[in-house]
């Protein structure tokens, strides 16, 4: 049994912690060593996926389909907008910042937009689909605060141009 010495030179011994309090211990500190990095690459990957196979759902070729233009006009009904151009900016924004959240590149910028569509999908469209926007609002929010992490095009950049914290002022 291990003993503690006290101030005044008497011995005390430690208490003794039970393996279940040992192991909680150790899963606790084996969480903690995860990286960052590694969650905010899964927080960028796996939205942009969902985002990117729904923009592929509204393109037949190079073109958006008549059938996505109809869900615009006939399910999704979103205030202010035409609905062809509803349909035509979606299928482009389904595609293009996906792409830019897996890249790692203007990756706040690309949470950002894709958190304000999953607004406008929360609010005007599937208002009952909240726990799944819920958990896409979460991934862009890791993003947007704490940024893409050391495996993205962002990284890269800032490492190129941004001084060293010893330099600025």
């Amino acid at each position: 049994m291990p003993i503690a010495e006290m101030l005044d030179g008497s011995a005390v011994s430690a208490p003794k912690i039970s393996p279940a309090v040992a192991a909680f211990r150790l899963f606790r500190r084996g969480c903690e060593a995860v990286p960052l990095s590694l969650i905010s690459l899964g927080a960028r990957i796996f939205p942009a996926a969902v985002f990117w196979q729904s923009g592929e759902t509204k393109l037949e070729g190079w073109h958006v389909s008549d059938s996505a233009v109809f869900l615009f006009q006939e399910e999704y009904k979103l205030p202010l907008i035409d609905p062809w151009l509803a349909a035509h900016l979606a299928a482009f924004a389904e595609h293009f910042f996906p792409i830019l959240l897996v890249l790692g590149l203007a990756s706040r910028f690309a949470a950002l937009a894709l958190l304000g569509m999953t607004l406008v999908i929360e609010i005007f469209v599937y208002p009952d689909a909240w726990p799944t926007h819920g958990v896409w609002a979460i991934s862009f929010l890791t993003v947007i605060v704490h940024g893409p992490g050391l495996f993205s095009l962002d990284h890269l950049i800032r490492r190129r141009f941004d001084p060293p914290a010893s330099l600025r002022a």
